[in-house]
């Protein structure tokens, strides 16, 4: 019996921001069972995607068959005959991120999780995708054609193909003699760096040559670069990639280096993520949150070599890695969740913590991204001084578990650690479990390196506010602050200092400058109050530097470490 589960995607009415998904196949069982995906691979969080769903019906031959709703995003079935049915849908497709669905008369950008349901007992049949567009528009997806059908082995590769469809056109680039596909939606106002595509090829070959293996997706990888006037993001998939870069930010100095280093994070994840992937996601259960503590691994690794990666490809140098170090490190240091959550709670908790963080989060939790790359750091420069590198633990653990698929846990990095350090096995388990437990001074001394506070030029009160109808309302008061020593909260209406009106955002650094306590006037739950604020002197940042007192042995694990490979 045939099983092939056919998908036919509508993008003929983008004014409307709704496509229409039809699903057809042969049930081999009288109760049917389907359910569309409550979150996206890669972007660990609960979206319900079903709330953009409506219209639904389901229809066996000239018969409407009744679906009961068996939870949010499932529905039920009982088949009188097992002959072809067919699912049809609406999706509202108006959320223009790299893990949603969004339509608009100038382009497609759709991520199938959102958009195709997962029907029971034919998961790991082959999926057959068609898609009609305007008669202007082509399609793009990174799977493989047949005509005018695109032909996904699986329910997993379908929903890992992200469909683009609008009046582009493909560039093709070479990575270590594989072909690799380049889609461009959108446009900086100057236009794009005329060194792109050859940058873009540097940076791809550079990853490779890190994971010492040639691309992992072969012929098969399509990079969608999306340039948006605010944004930032990206997504890995098995054969390619979604990033979503502004132009605002490409026209800083190193906007263009941050834009390459995207390009090389979301490579690598080929390897690190898509392929060697924590045990817990394989196979993926699209149906609930599944809790792994090794996102610090999948995402944190990749941060820390992201920012090397523009460096091997010839596009950066040991300067500019320093500085996007620093501000690296520099996130967690100024970041007091830090001493809260520790790294392996934060990759458990992102399902209801990192992707809903609200300013206040700030003093409770930190990001597995920053603070992972800072552990990476850590332990690249400890196995430096045993003569290896993560770069090369890296690798092993691509052979051991990445070749073959087969999901890894803590235990196994910790195995590949303890090869050749028992001491920083150790260590490693804290630096995981203990907040606030990473060495970073000692580490970075020991490369004939400094790890400085910078002074702030305002004082610090430990306020963040935001502007609403005229309104300074404090948004998050900062651990062991000052303003957490006035009582102030969230929510609270900052009127005046010392007398002075609050009118604009800008104002209260200014009214603190040189003053060693104030009076605020403040009003909550409608009552005016008034408290003393005694501000301090503040870091800005922490920043990396050069230590002229290196002595040899220190230069020379630094030159180790500069060479990452």
């Amino acid at each position: 019996m045939d099983n092939t589960v056919q998908i036919h995607l509508d993008l003929r009415e983008p004014a409307s921001q709704t496509f229409w998904v039809k699903q057809s196949w042969k049930p081999c069982s009288h109760r049917l069972s389907i359910q569309l995906p409550v979150w996206t691979p890669g972007s660990y969080t609960v979206r319900d995607h079903v709330q953009h769903l409506h219209s639904l019906e389901l229809h066996s031959g000239e018969s409407q068959v009744p679906l009961r709703r068996s939870g949010p995003s499932s529905w039920r079935a009982d088949l009188s005959e097992l002959t072809t049915v067919e699912v049809r849908y609406a999706v509202e497709a108006r959320d223009l991120t790299v893990r949603t669905c969004f339509l608009d008369p100038t382009f497609a950008s759709l991520c199938l999780a959102g958009a195709v349901m997962e029907v029971e007992g034919c998961r790991w049949q082959t999926h057959q995708l068609e898609i009609s567009v305007p008669d202007t528009w082509e399609a793009f997806v990174p799977l493989q054609r047949n005509n005018h059908f695109w032909i996904a082995d699986d329910f997993d590769a379908l929903v890992d193909s992200p469909v683009h469809a609008g009046p582009f056109k493909i560039e093709q680039f070479l990575v270590k003699g594989y072909t690799h596909e380049l889609l461009l939606i959108g446009s900086p106002p100057s236009g794009w760096p005329k060194n792109l595509l050859s940058d873009i090829s540097a940076v791809c070959e550079a990853t490779c040559r890190l994971m010492d293996s040639p691309p992992a997706a072969g012929d098969r990888y399509q990079l969608v670069l999306q340039m948006r006037a605010e944004g930032y993001g990206g997504l890995e998939h098995d054969h390619g990639a979604v990033l979503q870069f502004n132009w605002h930010t490409l026209a800083q100095p190193d906007g263009y280096r941050k834009l390459l280093q995207l390009v090389g994070h979301e490579y690598l994840h080929q390897w690190n993520v898509r392929r060697l992937r924590p045990q817990e996601y394989r196979p993926y259960d699209y149906s609930q949150a599944i809790v792994s503590e090794s996102l610090w691994f999948a995402e944190g690794i990749t941060s820390y070599f992201d920012l090397v990666t523009t460096m091997i490809a010839g596009c950066s140098d040991r300067k500019s890695f320093l500085v996007d170090l620093s501000e690296e490190l520099s996130r967690v240091l100024m970041t007091p969740g830090r001493e809260v959550q520790s790294l392996a709670c934060s990759s458990e908790e992102a399902w209801v913590k990192l992707y809903k963080a609200s300013p206040p989060s700030r003093d409770s939790q930190v990001s597995y991204y920053g603070l992972g790359a800072a552990t990476a750091f850590c332990l690249d420069v400890r196995l430096r001084q045993k003569q290896t590198s993560l770069a090369r633990l890296v690798r092993k653990l691509w052979q051991t578990h990445g070749v073959c698929r087969r999901g890894y846990n803590r235990e196994d990095v910790l195995a590949l650690v303890r090869e050749h350090d028992q001491s920083l096995a150790e260590d490693l388990i804290s630096w995981l479990d203990q907040p606030a437990s990473l060495p970073l001074q000692s580490i970075v001394s020991s490369l004939g390196l400094r790890l400085e506070a910078v002074a702030s030029k305002d004082p610090y009160h430990g306020l963040t506010l935001k502007e609403d109808s005229g309104q300074m309302l404090v948004r998050r008061v900062a651990a062991k602050s000052p303003a957490l020593k006035a009582n102030l909260v969230v929510g609270d209406e900052l009127i005046a200092i010392s007398g002075r009106r609050l009118r604009r955002l800008n104002d209260l650094p200014l009214l603190l400058r040189g003053q060693s306590s104030v009076a605020i006037t403040y009003s909550r739950h409608g009552h005016l109050a008034e408290t003393l604020l005694n501000p301090d002197e503040g870091v800005d940042r922490w920043q990396l530097d050069w230590d002229p007192r290196a002595t040899t042995k220190q230069m020379a694990l630094r030159d180790r470490w500069f060479q990452i490979l």
